[in-house]
């Protein structure tokens, strides 16, 4: 079991004809993801690695592959269009890897896909990792292994660090879901944290947060009302100033709200363990 991505997922890739697009469809082949084609307009015909045919639209994409999910490796200009595109054309998940993407664009991207009730991953996120059967994004392979612990995480570094100390522990992941640091994105911590409660295959969860905005605070209370399973979490940014801007869009404190220690004093209230350092998140769930 896992949770939004596996072995059966039908990927379409966004910008595939693009640097970014065709390396990273290469890495996604590689590990076994089932890319069944990609998009570039103006490109219609045309094949990438031999064996995935480009479409000029979603919509043709879709017809033709009976796609699921879609990830999108496109400038940030052109990502709301992207987005808009594939939840036309009927796609229930998209991926959106690229960063910079205004605000204002966002908002009313996610207007939209709640009306058509798509799930949108990103955008500034790493996309997703169930090992051995689906990478839909940019995390590196070969840093999980399979196993029961669901991995949820604002910080894409961080996250692959986290996944290498628990694969030398031995110790494996459902799926591991990199949700974005953006102030406005398409799937929150609560969400990932539901679908890790409903998941029969994930036995305990890793949440890894940042300073700014709240969500960490939203996600402290569902565990402490909702979730049986036990939870370890860590911090990115406990030595940030206030009002000094850390890597991500959302990643600032503002007006005495988001900061390290609140988060923390939040988390360990609902019984959250949380780890001083990354490489300590998976002893706290031995």
């Amino acid at each position: 079991m896992s949770i939004l991505v596996n072995k059966n997922t039908r990927l379409l890739v966004q910008g595939i004809t693009g640097n970014e697009g065709l390396f990273h469809t290469t890495q996604m082949v590689a590990y076994g993801t089932q890319v069944v084609g990609g998009i570039t307009p103006g490109k219609g015909g045309e094949w990438v690695l031999e064996k995935i045919p480009v479409f000029d639209s979603v919509r043709s994409a879709k017809e033709n592959t009976d796609a699921n999910a879609t990830i999108i490796f496109v400038p940030a200009r052109f990502a709301p269009d992207a987005m808009f595109e594939a939840a036309d054309a009927g796609i229930p998940l998209i991926i959106c890897i690229t960063e910079g993407v205004a605000i204002s664009d966002m908002m009313r991207v996610r207007n939209y896909l709640d009306q058509k009730n798509v799930r949108l991953i990103g955008p500034n996120c790493p996309g997703l990792l169930t090992p051995g059967e689906a990478k839909v994004g940019i995390i590196p392979g070969n840093i999980a292994i399979s196993g029961n612990v669901g991995v949820v995480s604002r910080s894409g570094t961080l996250t692959y660090e986290v996944l290498y100390a628990m694969k030398n522990l031995g110790m494996g992941a459902s799926t591991c879901v990199g949700i974005g640091g953006d102030p406005v994105n398409g799937t929150n911590f609560v969400d990932v944290l539901e679908m890790f409660e409903d998941d029969p295959h994930t036995e305990k969860v890793i949440m890894i947060g940042e300073i700014g905005g709240n969500e960490e605070e939203k996600a402290a209370e569902f565990i402490r009302t909702k979730m049986t399973k036990p939870v370890a979490s860590f911090i990115a940014g406990q030595t940030a100033p206030p009002g000094k801007r850390m890597g991500h869009a959302g990643a600032i404190i503002e007006g005495g709200e988001g900061s390290a220690a609140d988060k923390i004093k939040t988390l360990e209230a609902a019984g959250v363990k949380v780890a001083k350092h990354p490489e300590e998140i998976p002893t706290l769930l031995n």
